[in-house]
């Protein structure tokens, strides 16, 4: 794992691109269903508990959330999306911007797209890989709460989802699990790969 994964720290947070950094350099967004487990997932890979905020509130992650490794790499905390107590006009805004950010933002690199193992392939996540594709940006997609299945039930969930992607060419699947850490070095090479570090 490349430590500055472990130095990684909150920059900003904003509503809109209107107050995201400057567009260079190298980001990498973290995008997912409210309750995928992203936050979770964030903290696990930088081994800092709270860095990225875990909520028991579906939906609480309402901003880009920016956080730097340094002065030219950022992970992005994307808005959760498709928690039912969320008012209408706030998922579409959302839609609007998480759109808008995939259209325009020239530093994006690559996508980690978060998804409970148990609930797969929404509506959600297929608009997230249809973004990715459309724009040729690699994508991981991380089974997340992998250990709340038994290991035969996670293996046929991945190879189902394994199977779902194989039309697209820039796209790969991994378990996972920040209880037990299962997966993440796995996430931390295709990261390295995202923002360009090198061992």
């Amino acid at each position: 794992m490349h430590k500055h994964y472990h130095q990684a720290k909150f920059l900003l947070s904003c509503p809109s691109l209107k107050g995201c950094p400057p567009d260079e350099g190298y980001e990498v967004i973290f995008a997912g269903r409210s309750n995928a487990g992203k936050s979770s997932v964030i903290n696990t890979l930088t081994l800092q508990n709270k860095l990225a905020k875990v909520s028991r509130t579906p939906g609480k992650t309402q901003h880009f959330v920016f956080f730097e490794l340094d002065k030219d790499r950022r992970l992005v905390d994307l808005p959760g999306y498709g928690y039912a107590k969320v008012p209408k006009r706030v998922k579409t805004k959302w839609h609007k911007d998480i759109n808008e950010y995939f259209n325009k933002r020239d530093c994006l690199r690559g996508t980690v797209l978060v998804m409970d193992i148990r609930h797969p392939f929404k509506l959600f996540d297929q608009m997230v890989l249809n973004w990715c594709h459309s724009i040729n940006l690699s994508t991981q997609i991380i089974l997340t709460k992998s250990d709340k299945l038994k290991k035969g039930a996670a293996s046929n969930t991945y190879l189902k989802v394994h199977n779902q992607i194989k039309k697209y060419p820039y796209v790969d699947v991994q378990l996972f699990s920040s209880l037990k850490k299962q997966g993440l070095e796995i996430l931390g090479a295709r990261l390295n790969t995202f923002f360009g570090y090198v061992d």
